[in-house]
């Protein structure tokens, strides 16, 4: 099983920043090449919420996913559901834990590609990576904007 995992450490408050990487509103504004965001489900009960969404990419690609967050430990987890081409699965998880200049945003993407995939587990493993990378960087550019 491929797994992409990368951290970066944003300047701001525990909180907030759990809050606006998982406000599926936000995602145009934090994900380079995520649009339409919309939300279909929204459930919280104390520390605990599961969203259910659709998302698109640049090339138009919809699909839905779910998304449980965890107030408490910082956590959100997540699976896309359909339609699960070009994955034969796809799980996610986000950690969030006080770093000495802020928050150490953990992302992590565990997933197997398709066997009729036009890209192998290697070949996409590669653009996780470079794609995580590029997203982390965004998402720590925009928060600390917001802070000044």
């Amino acid at each position: 099983m491929p797994r992409a995992e990368q951290s970066i450490i944003i300047s701001g408050d525990l909180d907030h920043i759990f809050a606006v990487t998982n406000d599926i509103a936000r995602w145009p504004d934090l994900f380079v090449g995520s649009e339409h965001p919309r939300l279909l489900t929204s459930q919280r009960s104390g520390r605990f919420a599961r969203l259910e969404y659709e998302l698109c990419n640049a090339q138009g690609q919809a699909w839905r996913s779910w998304r449980f967050l965890d107030y408490e430990k910082h956590v959100a987890i997540a699976q896309r559901e359909t339609p699960m081409f070009p994955y034969r699965y796809m799980y996610l998880t986000w950690r969030y834990e006080p770093a000495e200049d802020g928050v150490r945003m953990t992302s992590i993407q565990d997933f197997e590609m398709d066997p009729n995939a036009p890209v192998t587990n290697d070949q996409a493993l590669a653009r996780a990576l470079e794609h995580m990378a590029t997203n982390l960087t965004h998402f720590k550019q925009v928060l600390e904007m917001e802070r000044e």
